[in-house]
């Protein structure tokens, strides 16, 4: 692992803690790529029997990619290579063989929250808030997988609101919806609860565990095809726009074009 990314073994438990607090756990390419390397290094290794994934701190399991990323995005290719990149990434934590745990506190947002949404388990802190907030922020679109993933997760008529409103659930609201198991007092006890569910789950037969997640991706119904639509919104001015006062620290002037 890497600075920004750090590892952690407990018998058959791995837990990778996103590791940038001062950016609220804002994930680089490098980080992407190394969860999906954890992930197939996990597939591989019969010792390890389940894998946690978390964020640094109180404040954020992470919040969306760092936004310095964005910063020479021009053309449809961009954008679309940057959505198969994610897509690709998130692929990797589903097809992962053993049982995946997002512990989350704080802001799980953008890229962090389609990371949590793909994990099979989910527990929180009382602090865990869940959303994509890009209608407000950076004025780019979810790929076709994502709003599936998302849409069978949440129902179309959350993940719609959500987006329109770019608010933010709470731990309770998450939790009512499906999105956690378990909300726990604060982050100490999130840590060490994330510790005790992997341990139980890794006793379980893997066989079992691991039927399941194939059944449940085998429900999936193909997609039709969303480039045009990632196209539309990352090379248009207004997601120059979003990105430009995201990083000056300003209010986006939307225009629509």
């Amino acid at each position: 692992m890497t600075e920004e990314l750090l590892s952690e073994r407990r018998g058959g438990v791995l837990m990778l803690t996103l590791n940038r607090p001062q950016a609220r756990n804002a994930l680089t390419f490098g980080m992407y790529e190394g969860i999906a390397r954890a992930c197939a290094e996990a597939s591989a290794d019969d010792s390890i029997r389940a894998l946690v994934l978390t964020g640094a701190g109180e404040k954020a399991f992470a919040a969306g990619t760092d936004i310095g990323q964005f910063t020479n995005f021009r053309t449809a290719d961009d954008a679309i290579a940057y959505e198969a990149k994610i897509d690709r990434i998130l692929t990797a934590i589903e097809d992962c063989t053993k049982p995946t745990i997002a512990a989350i506190a704080g802001a799980c947002t953008g890229g962090g929250a389609a990371i949590a949404a793909v994990c099979d388990l989910r527990i929180g802190a009382a602090n865990a808030r869940f959303g994509f907030p890009i209608a407000r922020t950076l004025g780019n679109t979810l790929s076709m997988a994502n709003h599936a993933r998302l849409s069978a997760l949440l129902g179309p008529a959350r993940v719609t609101d959500l987006i329109f409103t770019a608010r933010l659930m709470e731990a309770d609201e998450m939790r009512a919806a499906g999105l956690l198991g378990e909300i726990l007092p604060d982050h100490a006890a999130l840590q060490a609860r994330a510790w005790a569910l992997a341990e139980t789950v890794a006793g379980h037969a893997p066989l079992t565990l691991r039927a399941t997640k194939a059944a449940l991706r085998r429900l999936r119904p193909a997609l039709p095809d969303g480039d045009d639509l990632v196209a539309m919104c990352f090379t248009s001015a207004d997601f120059r726009e979003g990105v430009e006062s995201f990083l000056a620290k300003r209010t986006p002037g939307w225009t629509g074009r």
